[in-house]
């Protein structure tokens, strides 16, 4: 197989900040979800983070799926993304940095087409809380134009970002991928990606995960808003009927997986916490790479825990390359 993982999803140039929740009270910001924005809102409150912000503004090619094939790219696998950005100056950036990444992708700075890139404030609490505001752009037409048909049938797995749920022609790319890789016998994992989307637009979730996946994965908080209980457990036993496989993480208790026979308990790493912003994709990145390079499902958790503690414990949603590649060989070095 030519690549490891197709991901599909939005692409939104990432901008951190600081602040404190004193900021979402004076500027009506709720805190610890992420809230689509219409672009003068973004820049109204752009404005006031440029004002308080004295530090350099961390500035990466993001999106929730993005960040996850990147983390496959950075561990050592090979992935290819399916998004859309426009030639302006944001989006040479995004496809930049993408391609420093080393991750594949359809359009080049010459053939994006016109249009605004989408962009996304990350704003980061002292309690390492991340809310975030968007501004989808042309990422807001995302569709079945963007697949590349011969490269999903060359992919080991297909991911799905849980965010295309809210638009009806990004729900349709996902439908018609997931058609592609089941007729081919590519793998399909999907990821929930935020409680909003479980909540907003529940029968569009559904819809992706009729017939099932071949993993899913979810936080504690999607788990439940989906299977409509406060029960764990009752919850945890709900998701059987949706995916062969799934992982629920847990924040800082770990995470539960079901390997098809049986749940596994996933230890966390200790650390400090001080950014939650990428953690997810981040275990679903390395759940991943993981499962494509020989590992069972425990071993795929334990990468998965290992890679997001160390995300948590830094500003910003990925690793360096240097920083994945010890977390392999410390990893490995566990394993022997």
């Amino acid at each position: 197989m030519k690549y490891d993982v197709y991901g599909i999803g939005n692409a939104l140039v990432d901008m951190e900040f600081k602040v404190n929740d004193e900021f979402f009270t004076k500027n009506n910001v709720e805190k610890g979800l992420m809230t689509l924005v219409e672009e003068d809102r973004q820049n109204e409150l752009l404005e006031v983070l440029h004002t308080m912000q004295n530090d350099e503004i961390k500035k990466a090619c993001g999106g929730s799926a993005a960040n996850t094939v990147i983390a496959v790219s950075q561990f050592g696998g090979n992935s290819f993304y399916s998004c859309k950005v426009s030639n302006d100056e944001t989006g040479k950036f995004y496809l930049g940095d993408l391609k420093e990444n080393g991750v594949h992708t359809k359009y080049t700075p010459e053939t994006a087409p016109e249009g605004t890139t989408g962009k996304c404030m990350v704003m980061v609490t002292p309690d390492a809380e991340r809310t975030m505001n968007t501004y989808l752009g042309i990422t807001a037409t995302f569709g079945e134009d963007e697949l590349v048909e011969e490269e999903i049938k060359n992919s080991k797995w297909l991911y799905i970002e849980g965010y295309l749920v809210a638009s009806p022609r990004g729900q349709k790319a996902a439908l018609k991928a997931k058609k592609i890789a089941r007729e081919n016998g590519v793998k399909v994992a999907f990821t929930m990606s935020d409680p909003n989307m479980v909540k907003f637009f529940r029968d569009n979730v559904a819809e992706i995960l009729d017939g099932g996946v071949d993993l899913l994965f979810c936080n504690e908080a999607e788990a439940m808003e989906f299977t409509q209980t406060d029960d764990m457990m009752k919850a945890r036993e709900e998701m059987k009927k949706h995916a062969k496989r799934f992982a629920i993480t847990l924040g800082k208790n770990g995470a539960i997986l079901w390997d098809e026979t049986t749940f596994i308990d996933i230890e966390p790493y200790k650390t400090t916490a001080v950014d939650s912003n990428g953690a997810g994709d981040m275990f679903a990145g390395a759940f991943l790479y993981a499962l494509t390079h020989g590992h069972g499902m425990a071993d795929a958790g334990k990468l998965a825990s290992l890679s997001s503690s160390k995300i948590v414990s830094q500003f910003g949603p990925r690793l360096t390359w240097a920083e994945a590649k010890e977390v392999v060989n410390q990893f490995t070095e566990s394993n022997e």
